[in-house]
């Protein structure tokens, strides 16, 4: 094929649509054709340095996307498809693309820097291309700035694709010291310089060993702060950023920098571009954050064996770390509370002083409240914004011994406030502030005096539903203070204080929701979000208000089912809405359906409801079809068995929601919702169970299903066979042998990380919950029997589990309830296998003296039914 590939490269850009089009399918079929052929043109093209820029340029993105992707799934397709390339052809295009590295022009280097990192991310790891760090780092003495920094910028993007085990400890010292070596004063040329300082910060991840060895760490670090002080900005942001990424990754290493360090913040955030000063300030975050972390462990039951001590960087800071963050917050910009995505010094210094008060607790009040008292009736709005906010960033931390007396003070003082400042930055930061002492120092898990009592219950209601009234930003601030008033009183029992109010509550959250201007600063989702805790704390008292919402919301769902034809923007913010509306009726279901005061009176919209429902369903839409799906789900709870008349219409949904993979949270809900049915409907369910049944499966020996969304499947087989029962027969085969591999990998996985042991005992659960409700399902059946040969790798997997010392409670209590389960159905027959597995003893003897009550409960159970099946 004689393509004119750089033509065809332009003609995808072109502002014609249907140029750019025949151009992409010239492209796509140019792949499908000839792979090898493909990519080695498209690697000529951007070594060519007679070739136009943009044509090169989009040569080297489609041979990165080439080479990776997104999708767990996809990405390992695309290692494997170039990994069976012909290695002639493979060397041709990586010369291709370390020559143009010295390429004169800019795009053409940096995208080449990307390909070769894509590249060594497959092949390092397999042990191939071994020359590739050597010769990068022989660029490194090359006399051309260009060359230099090209090869810098690869090195990094290399150290951000290939993980620190795959290459051994010689070569990290190599690139280690080229990257520090362009980094240092000395090195004339500000590109290189940028380019070496953006490497070390993918770098650090492999400089474990060196930041162990004194002089190492000492000249990688004193070399980092003299970046920070450097001419050009860019330089000092970079470098800023490697410190922040030091503080989390080597905590333990800065004792003997932070007074240095705490130099170079100060003056950076004093007097730098605020591109820098924010990086000193994130510095500053992340070591909140790290000792958060720390401290937590501490109070948690493992004081013992904290990896990592706490050195208190932010306690010894405190007296001038704290004056240096109240002194940012009075950098506002004026338009920051419209713009949703706004970050400035005020709100990095804000959100870092909150941390300091999490890290330390009691000891910031007296640091901060004088510079509160002294600001807040200043003439100036930026002097009164900044002491509200300070005061408000310091409420989550302290003690509400130590808050309590101040915030009795300052109520009336932002009550005022809210109503009466002129200005509206004011009135924003009071209402959020408001938020924040509703959300701390209020609810009933609080030992102090409440701060909100009967008394000035109504005055602070009276207050915010004015406020819902005020600019939208104001708005939406006042709906998240009454949110946090309301979860206060979740717990409340019949004598909620919000009672009397309660019609007014919901009057004004709804009147707020259809406000012209409801669309800015996520007012109308707040107001929703606001309605849906109020409903939730209401009681028996309330609950007839609740029950006159059903129309009022099940109307507007109506309307905007009405809606003609309606342009993209439009569709999405019907979407929006059906959402928003959906879930509240969720949670209107959940809080009705459960009390018998009204469950009669509220199952006589269930009709309407259900229609609605499905007409949502009916539009398509997938992010609708979550929310509508939740509430499906809490109305089959609702219902119960009633529920049944619903499922002929309500199952192509069903289906829809188990096969769609691309959006697997929504895949995830539908596989609750056929747990809530199974736990409604019961045996009336079985109709479905063979569609049902080949879908879950389906989805489990899928690709590419997200991980997350297996353990539920698993135990959403459990669900079918309690509801079934002995029906669940002809599925064994199936399942059975699903569960088995499952429960393999699961036992004997060694977990890398936290985030990885906890997916696997998440599996785990989900594998017990299955067995317990086959179990449970076929128990008195004569069929019991065929579950008999599943028995020994039951007992096998438990006592995997055991040896394997790393389940959590939650898998604990499952685990030694299937043991009851296997007891309990079978019998006699399940005594000899007991009596032979090595760990059941000892392990339902652990049980029994857990300090979990719910394990123990599992465990004194299990316990009667092991006896009875022993000595049968």
């Amino acid at each position: 094929m004689s393509l004119d590939v750089t033509q065809i490269l332009l003609s995808a850009q072109s502002a014609d649509g249907s140029i750019r089009k025949h151009a992409e399918e010239s492209l796509k079929q140019f792949q499908e054709q000839n792979l090898p052929g493909f990519l080695l043109s498209l690697s000529s093209e951007l070594a060519n340095n007679e070739k136009p820029e943009e044509s090169r340029r989009l040569a080297g993105l489609i041979l990165k996307n080439a080479l990776d992707a997104k999708e767990q799934h996809r990405k390992s397709e695309l290692f494997q498809r170039w990994l069976a390339l012909d290695s002639g052809v493979k060397a041709q295009i990586k010369a291709l693309l370390l020559q143009t590295l010295s390429s004169p022009v800019a795009s053409a280097r940096s995208t080449s820097s990307q390909v070769i990192a894509k590249i060594a991310g497959i092949e390092i790891p397999q042990k191939q291309w071994p020359e590739l760090i050597g010769s990068l780092l022989s660029n490194i003495h090359q006399v051309q700035p260009n060359v230099k920094q090209a090869t810098l910028e690869t090195l990094g993007y290399l150290c951000e694709e290939v993980s620190p085990e795959a290459v051994d400890q010689d070569q990290v010292n190599k690139i280690l010291t080229a990257v520090v070596q362009g980094m240092n004063a000395s090195e004339g040329n500000s590109e290189v310089r940028l380019a070496a300082t953006r490497a070390l910060y993918n770098a650090l991840g492999f400089a474990q060993v060196n930041f162990s060895n004194d002089m190492e760490r000492d000249y990688i670090m004193r070399v980092v702060c003299e970046a920070t002080q450097s001419p050009e900005v860019k330089i000092r942001q970079a470098a800023f950023e490697c410190l922040v990424a030091i503080s989390s990754t080597y905590y333990d290493k800065l004792a003997t920098y932070m007074q240095d360090i705490f130099n170079i913040t100060a003056k950076a955030v004093r007097g730098d571009e605020e591109s820098v000063a924010l990086q000193a300030i994130e510095f500053w975050s992340s070591i909140c954050d790290e000792e958060i972390d720390i401290l937590d462990e501490y109070s948690s039951e493992f004081t013992a064996d904290s990896d990592v001590p706490c050195y208190y960087f932010i306690k010894q800071a405190l007296p001038a770390l704290v004056p240096m963050l109240l002194e940012t917050l009075l950098k506002q910009e004026e338009d920051q509370d419209l713009d949703e995505g706004a970050w400035n010094l005020a709100m990095a210094g804000g959100t870092c002083l909150g941390l300091v008060a999490r890290t330390v607790g009691d000891d910031v009040v007296p640091l901060v409240m004088p510079f509160v008292e002294e600001n807040i009736t200043k003439p100036e709005w930026r002097q009164r914004e900044a002491a509200t906010y300070a005061f408000g960033s310091i409420l989550e931390g302290p003690s509400a011994d130590k808050l309590a007396p101040l915030v009795n003070v300052a109520l009336n003082f932002m009550l005022s406030a809210l109503l009466k400042d002129p200005n509206n930055h004011v009135k924003d930061t009071t209402a959020w502030t408001l938020g924040r002492i509703f959300e701390f120092l209020h609810g009933s898990a609080l030992e102090t005096a409440p701060v909100i009592t009967a008394e000035n219950c109504q005055q602070i209601l009276t207050v915010l539903l004015q406020s819902m009234k005020d600019v939208p930003n104001v708005a939406e601030k006042a709906c998240g203070a009454l949110y946090f008033l309301a979860q206060g009183y979740v717990d409340a029992g019949s004598a909620s204080p919000l009672a009397p109010f309660f019609q007014d509550i919901i009057q004004s959250l709804i009147v707020t929701s259809h406000r012209e201007d409801a669309g800015e600063s996520r007012l109308r989702t707040a107001a929703y979000e606001t309605l849906n805790e109020v409903v939730r704390c209401s009681t028996e008292e309330t609950a007839p208000i609740v029950l006159q919402l059903i129309p009022v919301i099940m109307m507007e769902l109506h309307q905007t089912l009405e809606a003609g034809k309606l342009s993209t923007d439009e569709r999405e913010k019907r979407s929006d809405l059906q959402g928003l509306l959906c879930g509240c009726l969720q949670v209107i279901i959940q809080k009705l359906g459960g009390m018998e005061s009204t469950k009669f009176a509220f199952l006589q919209y269930a009709d309407q409801m259900m229609d609605l429902f499905l007409r949502v369903f009916a539009c398509r839409n997938a992010t609708v079809h979550e929310e509508a799906m939740l509430a499906i789900g809490a109305l089959a709870y609702a219902a119960g068995s009633n529920f049944a008349k619903y499922m002929a219409q309500f199952y192509q949904y069903l289906e829809m929601g188990l096969q769609n993979f691309e959006e697997y949270q929504v895949c995830a809900i539908t596989v609750g919702v056929v747990g809530d049915l199974c736990r409604a409907l019961e045996d009336k369910i079985l109709p479905y169970c063979d569609g049902i049944m080949t879908q879950l499966l389906k989805d489990l020996s899928s690709n590419q299903l997200h991980r997350s969304v297996k353990p539920p499947i698993f135990s959403c087989f459990g669900d079918i066979a309690l509801a079934i029962g002995e029906n669940f027969e002809k599925y064994l085969i199936y399942a059975m042998p699903m569960l088995q591999s499952a429960a393999d990998l699961s036992a004997h996985a060694t977990a890398a990380d936290e985030e990885m042991l906890d997916y696997t005992n998440q599996l785990r659960n989900g594998i017990l919950e299955a067995y317990s409700g086959i179990l449970q399902g076929f128990k008195g059946s004569p069929k019991m029997q065929l579950l008999m040969p599943y028995a020994p790798h039951i007992l096998q997997f438990l006592d995997a589990l055991h040896n394997g010392k790393d389940m959590d409670d939650s898998v604990m209590k499952t685990a030694i309830g299937v043991l009851g389960d296997l007891a309990d159905t079978l019998g006699v027959h399940a005594g000899p296998l007991i009596n032979q597995s090595t760990s059941s003893k000892e392990f339902l003897d652990e049980c029994l003296s857990s300090d979990d009550p719910l394990v123990k409960e599992s465990a004194d159970w299990a316990r009667i039914a092991i006896t009875r099946a022993v000595s049968g």
